[in-house]
């Protein structure tokens, strides 16, 4: 399964986890059945609370999962209508986070849990 995994840096596998995943500066890209991994630069960084389109951010990567730390209602709506599972991880790397999901220790985001609006906080 191709994984989205919103980050802090361009480290694979060692990079940490962005505390939201619209603000992330980088979405790392990996392939959960062979580890092949590719990082992006997240065009949509900065922009105002609530007016991230995530679903169209990463729709062209075909990726069929995000984990991350926490993200807003509205890119929990829209990448859960693109058909793009989320999943949370409180690890503290891509490789940590990778290895709960192949274990299969990764909840799936409830709305509840998501984020009213903002960024820049963890709140998943």
């Amino acid at each position: 399964m191709k994984l989205c995994i919103p980050t802090a840096h361009d480290r694979g596998r060692a990079a940490p986890l962005s505390d939201h995943f619209g603000s992330a500066p980088y979405f790392t890209l990996v392939d959960s059945e062979t580890g092949a991994t590719d990082v992006i630069s997240n065009r949509h960084a900065v922009h105002a609370p609530g007016s991230c389109d995530a679903a169209r951010a990463i729709a062209a990567h075909d990726v069929e999962a995000v984990v991350c730390l926490g993200l807003g209602r509205r890119a929990l709506a829209s990448l859960e209508g693109a058909g793009i599972a989320v999943f949370v991880s409180g690890a503290g790397t891509v490789g940590g986070a990778v290895d709960a999901f192949r274990a299969g220790r990764l909840p799936r985001m409830r709305a509840e849990a998501a984020c009213g609006g903002g960024r820049g906080h963890h709140c998943g």
